[in-house]
């Protein structure tokens, strides 16, 4: 696949954009539901939590999977079956008896869903680089981000009609529709003499210069850590919102959904000025912006402000990582284009499995504070700038 220019572009965009969303999608439509899922199975909010946690695991190690996959069977290929098996999956999640059998089928959906995060990103690589790498990618990320606005949205709207199982048939009808789209639309992207041998020491030898890359795992640990914070947020929002300030699932959607915004704000800013500001200076700009907001929400729980002096540093918080993402994606992804498969499922694996850690940590103290939310939200973007100031830009100034 040759780079694309004007309809093509903007075609491939949209398929990418919506592929990538099936992580957000996956992730937070089901949110509002957190609470009515508990009374369904009879559990605790800590369980339902695991399900969460079990999603972002199947997420992490299934773009540990796919993604050099897709480096040895192509794009298409691994992608069409991970479509097939996240209908399945999303299915048995709506009919589930049990939580246990709940929090597997979650498992199963992430792991399918992660084809769509891992090898669309792949996808950008194999079409660009450089300067047109970034602006390509914050496109994407313009469609991508519209999820997490979209998403909770959604789940409400789905609750007013029907219950949470319902947000799951509609799920399972994405996965059905991207599966016909992918197979009658998508061109593979991944020639044959690009794609590398189907050989397990190779793949691993593969990770291991990625991990020995101190550039490349200053970037990648940045983002980690910082998604890693979010994921807290994801996790903590429904029970901080709904249990805490007493707002109701509806405007919970729309508070959770703002934060897109800032989501597209922060990636349409590093797309439209980065050949004006470079993608250094923005990753710096964006880490300091989620340390101050997460400091300002570490204070705001711990007085146990009012709910605006909640919503406010989340907001920023939440546009920093517009900013962080692009940029970090962009730095890290320039020089791995002959195993871009790999390096884009190490670049998303950890962030889901950082963030699989700290989603159930929110709740360690029950439902009644927020306080362990704002400590790992802090505590997640100083991690993120010392990683990124340890090891990428210490790197980029000894060369």
């Amino acid at each position: 696949m040759k780079t694309l220019t004007g309809a093509k572009r903007l075609k491939l965009a949209l398929l990418l954009g919506a592929l990538a969303a099936m992580g957000p999608l996956t992730i937070d439509m089901y949110l509002p539901s957190f609470p009515t899922i508990v009374t369904a199975f009879g559990t605790t909010p800590s369980l339902v939590q695991v399900s969460l946690t079990a999603t972002l695991v199947g997420i992490g190690l299934g773009q540990l999977v796919l993604g050099p996959m897709s480096d040895v069977h192509g794009r298409k290929k691994p992608l069409v079956v991970a479509l097939i098996v996240y209908l399945a999956a999303s299915i048995l999640c709506a009919f589930a008896p049990n939580i246990g059998l709940f929090i597997a089928a979650r498992f199963l959906q992430g792991f399918a869903a992660s084809a769509g995060i891992v090898i669309s990103r792949a996808v950008v690589r194999d079409v660009y680089s450089g300067r047109e790498l970034t602006k390509f990618f914050a496109l994407l990320m313009l469609i991508n981000n519209l999820a997490p606005i979209l998403a909770p949205l959604l789940g409400g709207v789905i609750l007013a009609f029907t219950d949470w199982k319902g947000i799951f048939i509609t799920l399972s009808i994405i996965g059905l529709l991207l599966a016909i789209v992918v197979i009658w639309k998508m061109e593979e992207s991944l020639s044959h003499d690009m794609r590398v041998p189907s050989n397990l020491t190779q793949t691993f030898k593969n990770f291991q210069s990625l991990l020995k890359n101190r550039s490349f795992m200053g970037y990648a640990l940045a983002q980690g850590f910082i998604m890693a914070g979010i994921f807290a947020y994801v996790a903590g929002t429904p029970f901080v919102y709904q249990t805490i300030y007493g707002v109701s699932p509806q405007l919970f959607s729309v508070l959770f959904g703002m934060n897109g915004i800032g989501l597209i704000i922060g990636s349409q800013v590093v797309g439209r000025l980065t050949g004006i500001v470079s993608e250094q200076r923005f990753l710096q700009t964006g880490l300091f912006i989620s340390v101050t907001s997460g400091a300002f929400l570490l204070i705001a729980v711990l007085v146990h402000g009012p709910l605006l002096s909640i919503v406010v540093p989340i907001f920023f918080f939440v546009a920093s990582i517009g900013i962080i993402a692009t940029s970090s994606f962009s730095l890290a992804m320039e020089s791995q284009g002959h195993i871009a498969g790999s390096a884009s499922a190490l670049l998303g694996l950890l962030p889901f499995i950082l963030g699989s850690i700290t989603a159930p940590l929110v709740g360690i103290a029950g439902e009644e504070t927020a306080i362990p939310m704002g400590v790992i939200i802090f505590g997640t973007s100083i991690i993120a700038l010392l990683s990124y100031y340890g090891l990428a830009r210490r790197k980029s100034m000894e060369t």
